[in-house]
């Protein structure tokens, strides 16, 4: 990584074409849509940058593999280790598999199977914990301190901000003109790398993150101007429950305008929405930035805007419209 300028930010576009190049071979550049119906409905002329195809169906592999295409043959050896619930901890065990070094996944007890599957389909070595950070941590450190495997965060690691970076690279190198840019904010990898991109490639862009109602911390945190942490979040959208980090925080105070929510129903009625216009399959926390667009709490009259859809990791039998 460059130097670190006097924010701290040790990421800049030039990290993001590195990882770029060193990624080419592992992801998919991922296809730019548009759909009029959708146009219509937010006011703006919307590029969506579908996330969703990715191998692992989300964005979280582009990260995950340039964290661990980074490593010195030394560490990679040692393998790599996080916690998640959810794509991050897929994506890492995808990566480590296309590298051929193991992965260890620290995954709270009461994560649903389907998910644990998922990891294991990937080459992950679960590891259960209680449900707490705490845990998760402790459960990490102990894999660390026995196999000597580089900890990879899911979101608060500048390896995995530079590769999120990726998909708003890509976006712009296909659409340069945009006037802005939004992305769902959990932790804020994603949101973090598109700001860190749209600085770089075009700056008179604005860019602005989209999130639940019901975990909106992140929004909270940019007005209050110190990290709040998330607490009892409760929303549909579960890949963005999680609170900012210290890099994450840094990014996004410097280089995201506004951070706009969305309520449940606007949630589910934009996952919805995109499943039947545009004929592609997104996750709840794809359809965040949609419908912020729907209750305008992000309003964009007439601009051309690129969106990141983050993810189409879905549980078929349990569809939030379904009773």
């Amino acid at each position: 990584m460059r130097e670190r300028d006097p924010t701290g930010i040790a990421v800049d576009l030039a990290a993001i074409r590195d990882a770029h190049a060193r990624i080419l071979a592992h992801v998919r550049r991922t296809p730019v849509m548009s759909c009029r119906a959708l146009d219509d409905a937010a006011g703006a002329a919307l590029h969506f940058k579908c996330e969703n195809f990715q191998d692992v169906g989300a964005f979280k592999a582009r990260g995950a593999a340039n964290a661990v295409f980074s490593l010195t043959a030394a560490q990679a050896a040692r393998g790599v280790v996080t916690h998640s619930s959810g794509n991050h901890g897929a994506a890492l065990a995808w990566a480590a598999g296309r590298r051929g070094i193991p992965a260890w996944i620290v995954m709270p007890d009461n994560a649903p199977a389907i998910k644990q599957a998922n990891v294991r389909g990937w080459g992950g070595q679960v590891r259960l914990c209680a449900p707490s950070v705490a845990a998760r941590e402790a459960a990490c450190a102990a894999v660390q301190a026995e196999t000597g495997a580089t900890l990879v965060h899911p979101y608060n690691d500048w390896r995995v901000i530079a590769g999120q970076g990726t998909a708003a690279l890509e976006l712009l190198e296909e659409i340069p003109d945009l006037d802005a840019l939004v992305a769902p904010v959990g932790g804020g990898g994603l949101l973090s790398g598109t700001a860190i991109a749209t600085r770089g490639m075009r700056p008179a862009a604005r860019v602005f993150g989209a999130e639940p109602r019901g975990a909106d911390d992140a929004q909270r945190s940019l007005a209050a101007g110190h990290i709040i942490a998330q607490d009892n979040p409760r929303t549909i959208a579960d890949g963005l429950r999680t609170s900012l980090g210290d890099k994450t925080y840094a990014v996004l105070s410097r280089d995201v305008e506004a951070i706009a929510v969305a309520g449940e129903e606007a949630i589910v009625a934009a996952m919805r929405m995109t499943w039947e216009k545009m004929k592609i399959i997104i996750e709840p926390s794809s359809a965040v930035p949609l419908a912020c667009f729907l209750e305008r709490t992000l309003d964009l009259p007439g601009l051309r805007v690129g969106v990141i859809l983050s993810g189409g990791n879905v549980d078929l039998e349990h569809l939030p419209w379904q009773t």
